[in-house]
């Protein structure tokens, strides 16, 4: 089932503006085929088109509706493609480019946000979702935020509710961070909640360094409607708004507000609750490994954006890892939907 782009794009909104890079092989997938096919069902179709007419995507099938959405292996219409989740009322996709987990719904409510001028055809990183920024986070050495958001992952393992996407050295990686790496990121759909984990290992002999983040994006009513509540109180920040460089200040307050355009670097907090009186939500985004920092951006006033429909509050490993041979890191990252 292919989804009419005009329709996905203006269906999904939000991230930072990425650089372009090429698709690896699909070649890559035919190992995970049998376990991709196990997960349909025979109402797939008509359980699709039910999914896709609740959120606005067009289908080409005119079966009844079914009950329940289908879970397996999709492609969008501009030719990507990604895995959805599904569990009870809740669904989830994870597009293979990137790794990216670009919707989390319960009970019709979206929690994920893609931005409107995302490019949703692989010819740059996906600006939304839980997008990964690995094995860099913002400028350095390498491309701005690494380069896991803009190559290919390939399945390792699915269910209608787990998949497991694994990325390794290609060519292409080699070329600007030669390292024996493996990288498994792992999406679970659970009852309650959706969990990530994104596990780091050093294949190789060498010890080498990285940084982590997960760029999330999220849906918002309307910025006046958001408050993001956490240990924020007393913690010193960096305001990249601020000078050239950006400055240290501490923050004085225990729920954000957000009125002017953001890039806030919160060291030591990891622990932000995202609250939205438009739609009497809540967001918890639960840290308990890896990530011990919290990045805030909003490109205020930004209509192309979408400014007024999302805010990335990310997950964040700021100081870099040390990682010797034979060694892992583990980055484990939940989201749990509730009600004012």
């Amino acid at each position: 089932m292919k989804l009419c782009a005009s329709i996905l794009l203006a269906a999904i909104a939000s991230a930072n503006a990425f650089s372009a890079s090429p698709i690896a092989n699909k070649a890559s997938l035919s190992r995970s085929t049998s376990v991709l096919n196990a997960s349909r069902n025979k109402n797939k179709i008509a359980s699709r088109s039910k999914w896709a007419e609740a959120r606005g995507y067009c289908t080409a099938t005119a079966d009844a509706p079914a009950d329940a959405a289908a879970a397996g292996l999709m492609t969008n219409d501009e030719g990507l493609e990604y895995v959805r989740l599904v569990n009870g009322d809740s669904t989830s996709d994870i597009y293979l480019y990137g790794g990216c987990v670009t919707s989390y719904k319960v009970g019709g409510q979206e929690y994920v946000a893609v931005r409107p001028d995302a490019k949703m055809d692989g010819s740059k990183p996906i600006s939304g979702g839980l997008s990964h920024c690995w094995p860099q986070f913002g400028p350095g050495e390498i491309q701005q935020h690494g380069f896991a958001r803009n190559v290919n992952w390939t399945v390792k393992s699915m269910t209608d509710t787990t998949v497991e996407l694994e990325m390794a050295p290609s060519d292409y990686t080699k070329e600007m961070w030669d390292k024996e790496f493996l990288c498994t990121f792992t999406v679970a759909l659970e009852d309650d909640k959706l969990s990530t984990r994104m596990l780091v290992e050093n294949k190789g002999e060498e010890a080498f360094d990285f940084q982590a983040a997960l760029h999330s994006y999220f849906t918002v009513s309307a910025l006046e409607n958001l408050s993001i509540s956490g240990s924020f109180a007393g913690k010193e920040f960096l305001n990249k708004m601020v000078g050239d460089g950006g400055e240290m200040q501490t923050e004085d307050r225990e729920v954000i507000t957000i009125s002017e355009e953001y890039d806030r670097v919160y060291k030591g907090v990891n622990d932000p609750v995202l609250s939205d009186s438009g739609t009497g939500k809540t967001l918890t985004v639960m840290n308990t490994a890896g990530y011990e920092d919290t990045v805030i951006w909003n490109p205020y006033g930004n209509e192309g954006m979408g400014y007024n429909n999302f805010v990335c509050v990310e997950s964040v490993k700021f100081d870099p890892v040390t990682l010797e041979g034979g060694a892992s890191w583990t980055g484990d990252m939940s989201l749990k939907a509730g009600d004012i």
